[in-house]
């Protein structure tokens, strides 16, 4: 049972870490890695997206009144 929550974790990395890190293109991250993943080049694509992807900053600007 743990093996599975790991593979699952480990295969679904790059759309974790495009989560954490806010992307402006986490859910593409996602979908590529949903539909793409089972391929060693998607998986790849995908962990690159969400790695080389600037953080979005936006929601941080307006914390203020």
């Amino acid at each position: 049972m743990h093996f599975l929550v790991f593979s699952l974790a480990f295969y679904f990395l790059p759309a974790i870490i495009a989560a954490v890190r806010h992307t402006h293109n986490a859910t593409g991250v996602l979908l590529v890695n949903l539909f793409l993943g089972w391929t060693v080049v998607g998986w790849v694509l995908a962990l690159l997206m969400s790695i080389c992807s600037a953080p979005c900053y936006a929601c941080y600007h307006h914390r203020g009144w």
